[in-house]
């Protein structure tokens, strides 16, 4: 997890500072448009478009966006045909990298991904060669403040029914399969907890720890994933010690 918790922290600050909500808006509508075409346009019965509205929410993106997407993924509006693919190669040192796309041009976004991992010290390789160093989980963070009672907390989580709880210095991670992630979630808001990340992610097995030049490399890498329009999500199983990660932040 402390892979993952990483890249997650690293994830929290650019998006703090990220000003481009455009872009933020346009890659979760055309994930709301995907989900509803594939599963329908009622959230009630497709578990997909009800993870893609939460996380548009989360995000502050407006109902008449999340609505158009909708329409548009149901046919009442007009929209490209997008189509999922996932792109898995290695970064810096090894890393398993892999990258969620919804492209309407397979072969151009496959070029752009093989560019990015190439200019930046990495490789993209066949599909497969990195997926089975992730497992699909829930994953909700509650940032630490002042009083939380962790031992009680812990209690709570579990009772839940969370398969795990984390804690860190900043922040506790609670982990639950895919299926039970929102009866998790509402358990928990209905105790009043409130969460800094609420989503379905590729939670890395082990971790890779980097250093030195292999973490500039690494976060460009990233990043330049992230930048890319047909990008939805990108997961990565390195560790950067917090030393590492302020001299390259």
């Amino acid at each position: 997890m402390a892979g993952h918790s990483k890249w997650k922290n690293i994830q929290h600050r650019k998006g703090r500072q990220d000003a481009l909500r455009g872009k933020l808006f346009a890659k979760l509508a055309r994930e709301i448009s995907v989900a509803a075409r594939e599963g329908g346009g009622d959230p009630d019965q497709n578990q997909r478009l009800r993870l893609a509205i939460s996380k548009a929410r989360s995000q502050n993106m407006p109902n008449d966006n999340i609505e158009r997407a909708i329409h548009r993924g149901t046919g009442a509006e007009g929209g490209s045909n997008y189509e999922a693919v996932t792109y898995e190669g290695y970064g810096p040192g090894g890393a398993a990298v892999m990258a969620e796309a919804l492209t309407d041009n397979r072969n151009r976004t496959a070029a752009d991904v093989r560019h990015i991992f190439s200019k930046r010290g990495g490789s993209m390789g066949e599909a497969g060669c990195v997926a089975w160093m992730f497992d699909k989980k829930g994953l909700l963070r509650i940032d630490r403040e002042a009083g939380q009672d962790e031992d009680e907390m812990m209690l709570q989580v579990l009772e839940a029914g969370a398969e795990d709880f984390e804690a860190s210095e900043d922040a506790f991670e609670i982990t639950t399969s895919p299926d039970q992630f929102e009866e998790v979630k509402a358990s928990l808001e209905g105790e009043g907890f409130h969460f800094s990340t609420a989503e379905v992610t590729m939670v890395p097995q082990n971790t890779v720890t980097l250093t030195g030049d292999q973490v500039t490399q690494m976060l460009q890498l990233l990043e330049a994933l992230e930048d890319h329009d047909d990008i939805q999500n990108v997961y990565a199983n390195v560790e950067i010690d917090d030393g590492e990660l302020g001299n390259h932040g």
